[in-house]
């Protein structure tokens, strides 16, 4: 690699769910090549993602979040048993905390900002200072799903509900290059993985076997999603059909991708990511190192052709 000081970026990572962890790839593509990244636009996953990284820990999150199993997604569960939100994420969160330790934003080496709603004043609010931990706390609240966060004597839910790619922070940046990274892009054949990351394709009998293993899983997050929520159905037949989370779900992603198109469209970056939506199901985290992998391939494949900056 040039020893030569690369391009200093703002990367602006977008909110997806599981999705998010292609922003694990993608970061780890963008060192490679020597792109400094010197600040981080967050939501939903993004800022979790981002701030992992800022506080520089991406790697001890890349490898736990590798070995976990399928089992594990439901282990991660804390019901609040109440009906602002069905999962407390308290769980989740202290594991993160004995992970990368407690820091204070403002102190971290990389410019951060984490992108959350204030759901009373109807508003996106842009968290720059304080604990790191409540920022990322708040702009994961997908509501009905995490109980909203109160902080600073606000309630914030996940930024994604008006800014899934939250470019605009990065205005004030003094940087090269800014970098988006959208989760809800079109579906689209994704590139194919290597070696470099994940294990050797499975055969086709081990394939159907852990397309079967997916599925059922997948059947039992949202049978046991659903049955916590069983009170709050809808009476109508084709959303009953659906199951009350996975219609939530599907019509937030709706949303999303609306918002995404505006947001895209009124403020381009200069490179532009697109993870395909259908690459995986919100829930699937245990599938981290092939998405991490796509995020690798995406990130490669996208600044391919990027001219190279004088710096």
């Amino acid at each position: 690699m040039n020893d030569r000081p690369g391009p200093r970026v703002s990367l602006v990572l977008g909110s997806g769910g599981a999705r998010g962890l292609t922003h694990i790839g993608i970061i780890q593509w963008l060192e490679a090549q020597g792109y400094r990244i010197e600040s981080i636009a967050g939501c939903s996953m993004g800022a979790l993602v981002g701030g992992i990284h800022a506080a520089g820990k991406l790697d001890s999150y890349r490898n736990w979040v590798c070995a976990l199993r399928r089992t594990d997604v439901l282990r991660f569960l804390d019901l609040a048993f109440h009906s602002s939100g069905l999962i407390k994420g308290d769980r989740i969160m202290d594991r993160l905390r004995e992970m990368v330790g407690e820091h204070d934003i403002e102190q971290l080496p990389i410019a951060y900002t984490a992108v959350a709603t204030d759901i009373e004043r109807q508003r996106e609010v842009w968290i720059t200072k304080g604990p790191l931990f409540d920022a990322i706390r708040a702009s994961i609240a997908v509501p009905t799903l995490f109980t909203p966060h109160r902080y600073l004597g606000l309630t914030l839910v996940d930024g994604g509900l008006l800014n899934p790619v939250p470019i605009a922070p990065t205005f004030r940046d003094f940087t090269d290059l800014t970098i988006a990274v959208n989760l809800n892009g079109d579906p689209e054949e994704a590139p194919v993985s290597t070696a470099t990351l994940a294990p050797g394709p499975a055969s086709a009998s081990n394939r159907s076997s852990n397309q079967k293993r997916d599925d059922d899983l997948r059947g039992r997050i949202l049978e046991f999603l659903d049955g916590i929520g069983e009170s709050l159905k809808s009476d109508d037949v084709e959303a009953r059909e659906l199951g009350m989370f996975e219609l939530m779900s599907r019509s937030f992603e709706t949303m999303q991708n609306a918002i995404s198109a505006m947001k895209l469209a009124a403020y381009a970056p200069d490179v532009l990511i697109n993870v395909p939506r259908d690459v995986c199901e919100a829930h699937e985290f245990h599938r981290a190192r092939e998405l991490i992998e796509t995020g690798y391939r995406l990130a490669e494949r996208a600044l391919a052709d990027a001219a190279p900056l004088s710096v």
